[in-house]
Order: C-alpha cells, then structure tokens, then sequence
C-alpha cells in the first residue's frame, strides 16, 4: 500500500494549520487524499496545494484550476477513475456483491459505458501485484464498508472483449478469436511454472497461447483456464466477456452464423455451465439472444436488460451526473440542451442520458450534434428495410415526425428470425438505442406491448441517416427526388414512368403479388420524401378509409391522396383500375381530413398496378 501521512503531518511539513490542511483535503486540493472514519490519509508525496496567499498577509486569487479532460473512448478503468472526468459507477460492485447472481448478462446500447464497467469489476477483484486498491478509496464503494473491502483484489479473473470481432468470413474470425483468447493465456502465464497445475493441462495452455488450437480444442479455452486458475491461486476466478455477441452478429450478416453459433455455445458452456472452478461470471452485449441456446442448459444465468430495474443507472449518465459535468465544466446554463439532444433514454425506472454523446458535446465546446453518429454498424436495419411493408414505413416516418406507437418489444430478438418477422425490427431498435420506452405492460416478463418513441434530437438525425437512408440503397436518390417533384406538382406521367423503371430494375415479379404489396412499395417511396409532409396511411376520412394520404406542414404546399389497386386477372385494363381508385377517393369523400385542417388544394392519384406495369392517374 502507498506511503501516507496524517493532517498532523501535512501541516507541519508545509508550515500550514491543520484545519486549513483538512479544509484542502475535502475540496480535493490535494490529489490522492481520502478519508476513512473520521481520518484524512494523504500521499507521502503529495505536492503542497497552492492556497493563494503571499507574504504579506494580502490574499490573491489562485490561478484558476485546470479542468480535468474527457475521456472520449478511454475504457481503460485506472486510466479514466485518475486521470480524466470520471462519473463514479463503483456502487455496481455493491449492487452485485448484494445479490451475488452467478452469472450475469447486461444488455445495453454501443457507447453507453459497458466496457469501461467491466474493466472497473477486473480491477476491483483481480489479484494483483499492483496495489489497486487506491483507485477505489476516493470513490463510492469504497465509503460503504469493509463487509464489500474486503471483496478487493481477491480473485483471478479471465477478462476478454469480442468488441473488435468483425470479420468477413468464419476463418478469419475464428483467427481473430485465437488471437483474443491466446492473449489472455498469455496474461496468465504464470500458470505454465505452476507446481499446482499438470504437465497436460500446461501443454493445452501453450498451444492455445501460441494459437495453435483447433477450432473444436479452443472451445475448452475457459474451462481448462478457470481450472488452473483455481488449482494455483486456490480460490475460484471470475470470467468477463465483453461484447459477447458482436462475432454472432456479424456471422449472420455475413453468412457463417452457424458456425460462429456452435463455437460460441460449446466455448460458454465450458466457461460458465456447471463449472465448479468458477466463482462469478459477467457478459455485456446489445443482444440478449437467449433462444440462441448459447446459454442452453445455463439456469444460473440472470439477465439485466434495458427492461430491467436492476443496474439501471450504471450504464449511461442519470440526470444529476450530467447535472453536476455540466457544473464542473462550467455550462450548468446548457442543461436544457444537454436534455433536448441527448436525454430520453429510459432504462428500468431510470432516465438516462447517451454518456458517448454528452461527453462530446463539453469536449467540442458545448456545440449539440448528432456525435453517436457512426459509433456502429447495422446492416440487419437494411435487411429489414429491405423486405419491410405499408406497417413498417408508416410507423417509422411517424417516429421521426414525433410519434409514438404500440408494438410488441421481445427483448430475446434472435437473428435467423429478423428476415421472417420484420416486426422484431422493433424489438432490434430498441435494445440498440434508436428507440426509447415511454410505457410497458406492467406484466413485462420476456415480452410485452410496449409504447415506443425516438428519444431524443441526436436520435432523429442518426435514425435519418442510418435508417431511413437503408432505403436508398433500394431508391436511388435521383429517383427518389424526381418521384417528389412529380407528387408535388401533380405530374402523373413522370411518376408513372419513375416507378415502371423501379418496378422494373429492383423488384422481381413473384414479389408483386397483392394490393398489400404495391402498398408497401408507394409508402416507402413516400417515406424518403423530405419532412415537409405528415404521411399517414390506412386512416379513417370521410366514408372509409384511405390507403396513403400526405398532409402538408406548409399550407403553401398541397395535401395529396393516393389509393391503390391491383390487377387479379391476367392483363387487366390498368387504366379502368385507376380511374375506379380515383373514383373512390372522391365518392368516399377521403378528402374530408384535409379539407377539416384548412388544406384547399389537394391532388389526388388513383394508382393501378399489376407485375412491372403500372397506371397512375391525377385529379
């Protein structure tokens, strides 16, 4: 343990009283101080604070303090705990050590603090030969006793990440997985002068070392390194694996998800079912993905989800953190922006703010913008997108016109299952954080009706761009631009010939089966419109109920109604179908809405489609 000194002793060294030396320590003057009971300890070789006096007995100003950097990306724990901002999360460790769970999952968005979390849980029970218990003493956990001290520096611990596993193909990411897991052995390779582990399992640990295993052979990596751990320092170890599904993720949207699935189950089955040479294990991920049966057979496994109350302020900052970063780094006045742009995230009963974003917002000078932008890939939103219905768009234009809706949230979203049931999208975009909770069935077990919303501003411009711009890869952007010019100014033959050409290049004929589908297809054109209309679909107006209809927030603009048809029978009159649409907007009087909100001028299309071909005709 580190050399101190009592405030006795402070003050006789730097000529100073002891009052005024205690004072210091609790204004964090002197760097390293902390307090146990009633005792100040102070560092042998702390620095006498300037207290800005001078000889004559006239006080001065002492110059102003620098403020501490910020750690943008720093998930290192003594790093970011010592010499950057850091907001304190160390009362997870009492949290756990209350509960003592087995084997804990903590799902949670990219960037929201998992990593940092579990480099904080390793240094706080890893045996040592550094004395790490003083990047603890000055924090909470610290204050609440010796009952959870003594807890520190106790255990071995196996700490892995998968975080940076994103590779093309299976070989390269079982490569990059030997390369993961080797160096951790090699961390450990004290265990290979051992007297308490045998030549066979010391053989093993070379090999894996020097990534020489086998795909099948690397899957005993834990087991057998949770073994010699016990047998050499005799007390169980930890296991933490951070990002546990980002390999999983990746092998379903580049094809070798069966083979990253099978590894990963037999690899965690080793590690955490039934092994009697653990202690406690901890995993972090977006994905619960439960059904997977990676976890089959584990029942010591508790799972703390986005859902959940338990943890739920550990991960992001709560409203006082911010609260008090905002003080700190003098911008309390920038609060309700801070608010506006990054709030709104709800975990369990906990309001939460995207700690990536806040933390880039003081470190550009308090200047508000879209900063968790980017921080990730999403390839299986395309995916959905890809294949998405009438629903589907509606629901996600309404979101970003400030919308809320109800929808079935099932947090154990399991991948295969994304491309049958496009509705899990939903589920998907919550737990990655496009999405907030507003209300949840009280009942809420595994799933439950949910009522969903983006959560903020930053969210509105990253939903834009890394979601509803997945349709431009199905809508080129010209055509999507002319497709607009043509709705707004009631051009019917341009807009004809703009869809027949997308009907013809991106969309097979067995796909253009139903009125559902046409539907669909019209909505999404109308989804990549800009955010200079409300497009509603399916509502109730006049005697009935129109298919898409797109109300101006401008009055300078029209107000537009589209209903579509399509043809049965082979080679069917195209032009009589629209008219009959056209006709049915009328007779139905699906103008009646538009008319009520003051919209005078309104164009209105009748739509006919059948395969490739389409009729459009205006009025």
């Amino acid at each position: 343990m580190a050399e101190t000194i009592s405030v006795r002793e402070a003050a006789l060294k730097w000529g100073l009283t002891e009052r005024r030396i205690a004072g210091m320590c609790r204004d964090g003057s002197i760097l390293g101080a902390y307090k146990e009971g009633k005792t100040w300890y102070i560092p042998a070789d702390a620095s006498r604070p300037l207290d800005g006096r001078v000889k004559t007995g006239v006080y001065k100003s002492a110059p102003p303090k620098k403020k501490l950097p910020l750690p943008v990306g720093i998930s290192d724990y003594r790093v970011a705990s010592t010499q950057y901002y850091y907001v304190d999360k160390t009362l997870m460790i009492r949290d756990f050590l209350d509960e003592r769970p087995m084997v804990s999952l903590f799902t949670r968005p990219r960037r929201f603090g998992k990593t940092l979390n579990m480099d904080m849980l390793r240094t706080f029970f890893e045996i040592s030969e550094e004395d790490t218990s003083v990047y603890f003493k000055d924090k909470a956990i610290w204050k609440q006793g010796i009952e959870y001290r003594r807890y520190q520096g106790k255990y071995p611990v196996v700490f892995v990440s998968f975080k940076d596993i994103k590779c093309e193909n299976w070989a390269e990411t079982f490569e990059k997985l030997s390369e993961v897991i080797g160096n951790e052995y090699a961390r450990h390779r004290v265990l290979l002068t051992s007297s308490n582990c045998n030549e066979v399992d010391k053989a093993y640990f070379k090999k894996v070392m020097e990534r020489l295993a086998t795909s099948v052979e690397l899957e005993s990596a834990f087991m057998t390194l949770t073994k010699m751990l016990h047998e050499h320092y005799r007390i169980a170890p930890i296991i933490i694996i951070d990002e546990y599904d980002t390999p999983i993720q990746q092998g379903h949207t580049k094809a070798f998800y069966d083979q990253v699935i099978l590894f990963m189950r037999n690899l965690f089955s080793g590690g955490f079912k039934d092994n009697k040479h653990l202690s406690f294990g901890f995993l972090t991920g977006i994905l619960r993905v439960a059904k997977e049966s990676i976890f089959s057979g584990l029942n010591n496994l508790t799972i703390n989800s986005i859902l959940d109350r338990k943890y739920s302020s550990y991960f992001g900052f709560t409203a006082d953190e911010v609260r008090n970063m905002a003080a700190y780094y003098d911008a309390a006045d920038q609060y309700d922006e801070l608010c506006e742009w990054y709030d709104g995230y709800k975990f369990g009963n906990t309001d939460i703010f995207n700690p990536w974003s806040v933390i880039n917002y003081f470190r550009n000078d308090c200047h508000a913008g879209a900063y968790w932008q980017a921080t990730g890939s999403n390839e299986i939103i395309g995916e959905v997108l890809s294949e998405a219905g009438p629903d589907l768009y509606e629901k996600l234009q309404a979101l970003l016109q400030g919308g809320s809706f109800l929808t079935y949230i099932d947090t154990d979203v399991i991948y295969p299952e994304i491309r049958k049931n496009p509705s899990s999208v939903y589920s998907f975009l919550l737990v990655a954080g496009y999405l907030k909770l507003v209300k949840a069935d009280s009942t809420y077990s595994n799933g439950a009706m949910c009522e969903v919303a983006l959560p903020n501003k930053e969210i509105s411009f990253v939903y834009k761009k890394e979601i509803l711009d997945q349709l431009t890869e199905i809508v080129p952007q010209a055509s999507a631009i002319s497709i607009q010019e043509a709705l707004y100014t009631g051009d019917a033959g341009s807009l004809k010939e703009q869809i027949r050409r997308l009907l013809l290049e991106s969309v097979s004929f067995f796909d253009t089966s139903d009125e559902s589908f046409y539907h669909g297809f019209v909505l999404g054109l109308c989804a990549l419109m800009d955010n200079r209309y409300y497009v509603r679909s399916n509502r109730e107006s006049g005697e009935g109920r129109f298919d898409i209809q797109l109300v101006p927030k401008s009055k300078d603009l029209p107000g537009i109604l589209i209903e579509i048809k399509a043809g049965k029978k082979t080679n069917p009159n195209l032009k009589n179908l629209a008219e009959t649409a056209l006709q049915q907007i009328t007779d139905r009087q699906y103008d009646t809405e538009l008319k009520t909100l003051g919209i005078t001028n309104i164009i209105k299309y009748g739509v006919a489609f059948y395969g490739k071909d389409v009729e459009i005709l205006v009025e």
